[in-house]
């Protein structure tokens, strides 16, 4: 088997496939592993339980499939076009969803595009031993793919390449050939601390290290329970992830938009009001984040996060009397937020 030819191969396979590169790493993730048992043991991860379990199958990983010796890398871009983010960040009364949230959940299309590509391989190769994986088992995803050469992890601690920015997804398929690796990306972040001070929750508590805890992507998505009360304040409209780290990276001037349909924009949550979004009720959720990554919050979840963007923003009868609306009927977790933000509007514990 010529190995060079069969890579040379996958990756035109890949592009066509609508993958924007592909690069190949070796299993070896010895630093990567110090670095995560580190972060862990700072409790940096907080409630992602999942960042632990399995032992050190996430590190290594031919003890999650065994014969493993190569990892195929991919990335996938996903900026939806004509996108301004700061006119939405700086309108209080909209919501901002993270840009990789406004569209269809990308898991399915990304698992589906990486197995008809190892199905390519298959019908050149004959069978050989592999597995796909998209954010779904634990995979040291980005450490892998700066071994592959799709980009360096920055100070934020996402990854970055060096002609297309940082606005894409990762995918991986383990596979038992040898195949001749890639170089690794350079870092080529400098001196530069944009991501770090632009953070509104100051999460990257140094350069490559990030408490999660802090972080609003977390908070909105990972974190179940009460948002603790001295970062609400800080959280703005953000209601489901945050992009500013990605925002302020200078690397990103050259992010190109996507050009697949499921990654665009639906039920106008590029720059819906937040009040109506509050409106929703749980059957109109579901209806409206059907094939959407926001669904997984579920819908408590859902109204304490618009909650407390309301909470941020301007006095009005008409968010007053929305919150109100909702008060009555939520659950314990989302009468806590309500009433911090009927508080912060009106001076009056939104209880009484």
């Amino acid at each position: 088997m010529d190995y060079v030819e069969l890579t040379n191969q996958i990756k035109a396979w890949a592009a066509g496939l609508g993958f924007q590169q592909a690069g190949i790493a070796d299993i070896d993730l010895a630093r990567a592993e110090i670095r995560l048992l580190e972060w862990l043991a700072r409790g940096f991860h907080g409630e992602m339980g999942y960042m632990e379990r399995h032992g050190p199958k996430r590190s290594r990983p031919a003890e999650l499939v065994p014969e493993t010796v190569r990892v195929i890398n991919l990335r996938m871009d996903y900026l939806p076009p004509d996108d301004d983010p700061f006119e939405v960040l700086n309108n209080p009364s909209q919501a901002y969803v993270s840009r990789y949230a406004l569209g269809r959940d990308y898991h399915k299309l990304m698992r589906k595009r990486l197995r008809a590509l190892a199905r390519r391989i298959e019908e050149r190769v004959g069978a050989f031993d592999y597995r796909v994986f998209v954010d779904s088992a634990p995979v040291l995803e980005k450490p892998l793919a700066e071994k592959a050469g799709l980009g360096w992890q920055g100070k934020h601690t996402n990854l970055i390449h060096h002609e297309d920015g940082g606005w894409f997804f990762l995918g991986e398929i383990y596979v038992d050939l040898p195949l001749p690796v890639d170089g690794p990306a350079q870092n080529h972040c400098g001196s530069c601390t944009a991501c770090i001070e632009i953070c509104p929750t100051r999460a990257i508590i140094a350069p490559y290290q990030l408490d999660a805890r802090r972080c609003i992507s977390y908070l909105t998505i990972e974190h179940h329970g009460p948002i603790p009360l001295e970062l609400r304040p800080l959280m703005g409209n953000r209601i489901y992830g945050c992009d500013d780290c990605l925002l302020a990276c200078p690397w990103n001037r050259f992010a190109r938009t996507t050009a697949e349909a499921d990654f665009l924009p639906r039920q106008g949550l590029e720059g819906a009001e937040l009040i109506e979004l509050l409106k929703w009720d749980e059957e109109t959720f579901l209806r409206c984040t059907e094939g959407s990554a926001i669904r997984r919050i579920g819908y408590p979840r859902w109204q304490r996060n618009i909650a407390v963007a309301l909470g941020n923003g301007s006095a009005s009868d008409y968010a007053v009397n929305a919150l109100r609306e909702v008060e009555a009927g939520a659950c314990e977790l989302v009468r806590e937020h309500v009433a911090w933000a009927l508080e912060r509007l009106t001076g009056i514990n939104g209880q009484d």
